[in-house]
C-alpha cells in the first residue's frame, strides 16, 4: 500500500481492509514506517521505531493489524526502551508488558515505535533536552503541545491514524487541540494503570489516545477499558460499546458554556470567535446552550497550590526511584531546570500539606458533580490561545520554583486540569480552525463521571455535521507519493 493511499484511512478503515484480506498488517506497517521517514525529520515526533514482525495479530478486533505508536512514558513494552523523555532514565529497557500494553496487543495493534514526551511528562509542551523539540505539523515553528505531543504530531502528520496518549493535566487534550485531532480523556478508573502503579499523580492521570476520527478513539477505548485486580478505582462499565455510541443521536442536550477560565485567564479573540461558531453549530443541532458560571470548589490560587503539591510530591518520588535504579546524580546533568525545581519543591512538602491537597481534590470533584446534576455537558475552549511558538514555556523558566512552574502551566491551560482533579471525562474536538491562520482550535466538552458514552454521541454528531477529516497540515505524509 502506498503512503498516499494509506493516509486516507482511519484505524477502523485500515482494520476492515485487513479483515477482508485486501492488505496485510505487514504492508500497513511498511507504509507507516515510510510515512514516518518522510515527515519525522521535520516534526521530531517519533524517538524510536523497531521491527514489528513478531507482533500478535488476533482477529475479531476492530483495530487488528493497525500500525500504532506508544508514548515514551506510562506504558511498558517488554524488551523496548522507555526513557520517560529524560536523561535520568536514558537507556532504560522495560522488562515486562504493562497491563495496558497487553491490551494493545490483544487488540491486534501493531506497535512499531514510541513517541516523544517532555521530561517525565512534566510539561504541556514537548521540548525535552533528551531528544529535542517536537514540532507542530500545521506550523513547525510552533509547539505540538504536551505531554503527548509526539503522539499528537505523529497522528496529525499521517504516520499513524491513532496513537497512545496520557492525560494528567490536559496532556492528551492539549496536543489534540494543537494538532487538529480528536482526543477524549476517560473517567478515572476507566483504564487500568497496573500492575506497577495503582494510580498516577493520585488519580489525576489516565490513559487514552489521540485520533483523526471519533470512531477510532471509541474503538480504542472499547479495547482498553475495564479494571484489573487490585485497581483502586472502578468506573461502571458502559451498557453498550462506545463504538456504537458514535452513531447514536445524542438528543437535545443542556450545554453550559464557560468562555472565560477560572483564575481570570482571558480567552483570546481567535478562540472566542471559534467558541461562538461552535455555540451556533450546537444550537442548529437542537441543543440548549447557555452561558454559565461554574463553582470550582476552591479559589484558583488554592487549586493551583494543591495541584503543585500533588504533582511535585509524586515527581520527587519518581525521581528518587530512577536514581535508585540507575545510580545517576540529581543535578543539571540529568534533569532540566523546571524538573529539578519541581523535585526540590516536592521534597519539602509535608504529609499534612499533601493530605490537604487531597482534600481540595475532593472539593473540586464534589463541586463539578453538582454542576453535572443540572447540565448534560460543559463546553469550554480546550485552550485560551492558539498553538504557541516553540520556546514560549522556557522563557524565564530557570527562575521559577516548583510552584511557579505549575502556576505557569495552569495559566496557559486553565480549562483542562479541573477535570483531571474531578476524575470526569472530557474531550477536545477539532470543530473549527482560526479563520486567519488556519491553525486548529480545539473545543472541550466535559460530562459527569462515567459518561463517556454521552460525549461520544455528541462528538459523532459534530463530526457528521461539520467534518474535519479533510483538513490536513503543512507537514503531511500524504503529500509524498511513496514508491
Amino acid at each position: 500500500m502506498r503512503v498516499a493511499e494509506y493516509v486516507n484511512f482511519d484505524a477502523v478503515g485500515l482494520a476492515e481492509l485487513v479483515a477482508k484480506g485486501e492488505v496485510t498488517p505487514a504492508e500497513l506497517t511498511a507504509a507507516a514506517l515510510e510515512a514516518a521517514q518522510a515527515v519525522n525529520g521535520r516534526i521530531n515526533a517519533i524517538v524510536e521505531t523497531w521491527p514489528a514482525d513478531n507482533e500478535p495479530r488476533p482477529g475479531g478486533s476492530p483495530l487488528a493489524g493497525v500500525p500504532f505508536l506508544i508514548k515514551d512514558i506510562g506504558v511498558s513494552m517488554a524488551g523496548r526502551r522507555m526513557e520517560l523523555g529524560s536523561r535520568l532514565a536514558a537507556g532504560n529497557i522495560a522488562r515486562t508488558d504493562s497491563s495496558l500494553m497487553l491490551r494493545f496487543r490483544h487488540a491486534g495493534l501493531v506497535t512499531f515505535g514510541r513517541t516523544a514526551t517532555p521530561e517525565l511528562a512534566y510539561s504541556i509542551t514537548t521540548e525535552p533536552e533528551l531528544y529535542g523539540p517536537t514540532r507542530n505539523p500545521w506550523s513547525p515553528e510552533r509547539s505540538a503541545g504536551g505531554s503527548s505531543g509526539g503522539s499528537g504530531a505523529a497522528v496529525a502528520a499521517g504516520v499513524v491514524p491513532i496513537a497512545h496518549a496520557t492525560d494528567a493535566a490536559g496532556s492528551l487534550r492539549i496536543p489534540a487541540a494543537y494538532n487538529g485531532l480528536f482526543g477524549l480523556k476517560p473517567t478515572r478508573g476507566r483504564v487500568s494503570m497496573g500492575p506497577d502503579a495503582d494510580e498516577v499523580f493520585n488519580g489525576l492521570a489516565v490513559h487514552g489516545g489521540v485520533s483523526r476520527t471519533v470512531r477510532d478513539s471509541a474503538a480504542l477505548l472499547d479495547q482498553i477499558r475495564g479494571p484489573e485486580p487490585g485497581d483502586p478505582y472502578f468506573a461502571q462499565q458502559p451498557s453498550r460499546p462506545y463504538a456504537e455510541e458514535v452513531t447514536r443521536d445524542p438528543g437535545s442536550l443542556r450545554i453550559g458554556v464557560l468562555a472565560q477560565a477560572w483564575g481570570g485567564r482571558r480567552t483570546t479573540t481567535p478562540v472566542a470567535d471559534a467558541l461562538a461558531r461552535t455555540v451556533r453549530l450546537l444550537e442548529s443541532l437542537g441543543h440548549r446552550v447557555e452561558e454559565v458560571e461554574v463553582d470550582l470548589g476552591a479559589g484558583w490560587e488554592e487549586f493551583v497550590l494543591a495541584n503543585a503539591r500533588l504533582l511535585a510530591a509524586n515527581l520527587a518520588a519518581s525521581v528518587d526511584g530512577l536514581v535508585a535504579a540507575f545510580g545517576r546524580p540529581i543535578d543539571s546533568s540529568t534533569l532540566e531546570p523546571v524538573t529539578l525545581a519541581g523535585y526540590h519543591y516536592g521534597q519539602r512538602i509535608s504529609g499534612a500539606q499533601f493530605v490537604t491537597a487531597l482534600t481540595i481534590r475532593n472539593r473540586v470533584a464534589r463541586s463539578l458533580a453538582r454542576y453535572f446534576a443540572t447540565h448534560d455537558i460543559l463546553l469550554t475552549p480546550t485552550l485560551p490561545e492558539l498553538p504557541v511558538p516553540l520556546g514560549t514555556y522556557a522563557e524565564g523558566a530557570e527562575a521559577l520554583d516548583g510552584l511557579g512552574w505549575i502556576n505557569r502551566l495552569n495559566d496557559r491551560s486553565p480549562f483542562t486540569m479541573p477535570f483531571n482533579v474531578a476524575g470526569t471525562p472530557a474531550m477536545s474536538v477539532p470543530v473549527t480552525a482560526d479563520a486567519e491562520t488556519g491553525l486548529p482550535i480545539g473545543m472541550q466538552f466535559a460530562a459527569g463521571y462515567g459518561l463517556e458514552g454521552r460525549l461520544f454521541r455528541l462528538a459523532g454528531q459534530l463530526e457528521r455535521a461539520d467534518p474535519w477529516s479533510g483538513r490536513t497540515p503543512t507537514v503531511w505524509a500524504g503529500d509524498h507519493t511513496g514508491r
